[in-house]
């Protein structure tokens, strides 16, 4: 299972204590992040989730380190490797135009 398959669910720590049955329910299908107040404290992994990180990260240590790659070279990179998402943030504020001189 690829844990990148669909965005995290996230509950509270209310919610975990109330409904363990679904954490792993969900857990099954991704990863949960339980928050404590708002803020990100813990995160619950179907056991093949957690086996693929723990051989990701043994196979990354026998690896080179990857070099430093500028926006540009990453925007470019065709490979599979190279893909990422990325959200642009939203404009709120008011627009004024451009001005040429």
């Amino acid at each position: 299972m690829n844990i990148r398959e669909k965005p995290p669910v996230t509950m509270t720590s209310r919610e975990f204590n109330q409904d363990t049955a679904r954490v792993k329910r969900e857990a099954r299908k991704g990863p949960v992040i339980i928050t404590e107040r708002g803020v990100p404290s813990l995160v619950v992994l179907s056991i093949q989730a957690f086996d693929d990180l723990k051989r990701q990260a043994t196979d990354g240590e026998k690896s080179e380190p990857r070099p430093f790659k500028s926006l540009a070279e990453s925007l470019a990179d065709t490979s599979p490797e190279g893909d990422f998402e990325f959200a642009f943030p939203e404009f709120k504020g008011k627009f004024k135009g451009f001005e040429f001189e």
